[in-house]
């Protein structure tokens, strides 16, 4: 027999598909790994989960401070610079929101030790009220990624249009959240 797929939980009941840069993405994976942590992954239809090319995301992180939730991305990714020289990061604050935007760059190598994925997010963080009273933090992010051959021309277009993500995700209405 047969076994359908599981439907993929909307944690967060989050209208969909989000619309970012004209793309529409849908809800393809979700997960509540802590009883204060919910993840969600929107790509586009078609594309593959494991070997997408852009995928949108929402975090949410309740009973937490913004700059914790930051400031703890932004000792991951010092970390994983120690050994990875590719990881790159840019924090933006943005003082009329209090918000914060992450931009970095990551990369994967196959068993060779040859770069096979590389990957550019940009998060956006925003501080909330959740419905119990306590501080809690909302991440939107888009990820865009590129594969094996097509790696070089991506950091071409990286280096010449690298703002440009950082304005839209900065510009982009960032969906509302029910826990």
């Amino acid at each position: 027999n047969a076994q359908t797929p599981k439907a993929t939980k909307d944690y967060l009941h989050v209208p969909g598909p989000i619309v970012f840069d004209n793309k529409s993405y849908s809800l393809s994976w979700s997960s509540n790994p802590a009883e204060n942590f919910y993840k969600q992954e929107y790509i586009v239809k078609g594309d593959n989960p494991d070997k997408f090319k852009t995928m949108a995301l929402i975090d949410v992180v309740t009973g937490s401070n913004l700059k914790d939730v930051v400031n703890a991305k932004l000792a991951e990714l010092k970390k994983m610079k120690e050994t990875n020289p590719v990881v790159n990061y840019e924090v933006i604050n943005n003082p009329k929101t209090g918000e914060y935007m992450i931009d970095f760059l990551l990369s994967a190598n196959d068993a060779n030790g040859n770069m096979n994925i590389v990957e550019r997010n940009v998060y956006r963080y925003r501080s909330f009220t959740d419905k119990t009273g306590k501080a809690s933090v909302q991440l939107f992010g888009i990820s865009a990624r590129s594969y094996g051959a097509d790696i070089d021309k991506f950091f071409v277009a990286l280096k010449a249009n690298r703002k440009d993500l950082i304005n839209k995700v900065s510009q982009f209405k960032i969906p509302d959240i029910k826990i």
